[in-house]
């Protein structure tokens, strides 16, 4: 990996993470660390181009179908991919076929960009997700494992203590906050051999807890909002990013270069 890079283009890979929920801007679009990412590659130099193909709610198999093949084409200087993390927190789920299909992803997409880039996505403390942690860490010994192999970097989100603070989560509970976001986007951009501006692990200033009614409040409406049609979802198959087409499709000049 080089230090003080300079790389001219950007292809974002994977799901809800990578779209960018729940860093949500003014006019109701979500931002998140891999546009946050990109400004900063852009503000580098001139001419550096940028795509996100991620859809939220993707299961790794939609992605490889989905996804892959269009960044590998792109020719990247760097392409990002998260993925397999919603396969975990399905009811049933063959580890077996998602670890084959991240393996797929990475051999078409490694070749044909020049770094690769993957991650141990983090998770927040608390009980929903515990039952899920062994599969998740199946998934990350297997992204490991390929980084090794294909010589790709892993930014790993998953053991940094500050992200699993519940207040860098959103009220779903699922997605990072903008500070999350922001701090994912300084992760990648040391992962990429650029001087550090921050320590994106510093834990959160102390604060009181809530007390044991707020708590419940918080808990009953997580419920309500959140959980049940996400397990309603999960239960009928369908996903958040049915018929949602990509956040940026084509590799571009970023920013968007439109007339005054």
């Amino acid at each position: 990996m080089q230090t003080n890079a300079n790389y001219t283009s950007l292809v974002a890979v994977g799901d809800s993470f990578t779209e960018g929920m729940s860093d949500l801007l003014p006019d109701g679009s979500y931002r998140g660390w891999a546009d946050l990412l990109a400004a900063r590659m852009a503000a580098r130099g001139p001419g550096f181009q940028y795509a996100n193909l991620a859809v939220r709610g993707k299961l790794i198999g939609q992605i490889v179908d989905e996804q892959v093949d269009v960044a590998a084409a792109m020719n990247a200087d760097v392409v990002t991919l998260v993925g397999g993390l919603n396969d975990t927190l399905r009811p049933k789920c063959d580890m077996g076929r998602v670890t084959g299909l991240l393996t797929e992803a990475v051999e078409k997409l490694a070749p044909s960009c020049g770094q690769l880039v993957l991650m141990r996505s983090p998770g927040r403390n608390g009980p929903v997700l515990d039952k899920f942690r062994p599969r998740m860490e199946e998934l990350f010994a297997c992204i490991d494992d390929l980084a090794a192999r294909h010589g790709a970097v892993v930014v790993d989100l998953y053991g940094a203590t500050a992200l699993a603070d519940q207040r860098m989560w959103d009220v779903d509970r699922l997605h990072l906050t903008a500070e999350g976001h922001r701090r994912v986007a300084e992760a990648v951009w040391q992962t990429l051999g650029y001087e550090a501006e921050e320590d994106w692990r510093a834990p959160l200033p102390a604060s009181a807890r809530p007390g044991w009614t707020a708590r419940r409040v918080a808990d009953a409406r997580f419920a309500k909002q959140h959980l049940v049609p996400w397990i309603g979802r999960r239960l009928t198959g369908r996903s958040s990013g049915d018929g949602r087409p990509p956040k940026r499709a084509e590799l571009a000049p970023y920013p968007d270069e439109r007339p005054a």
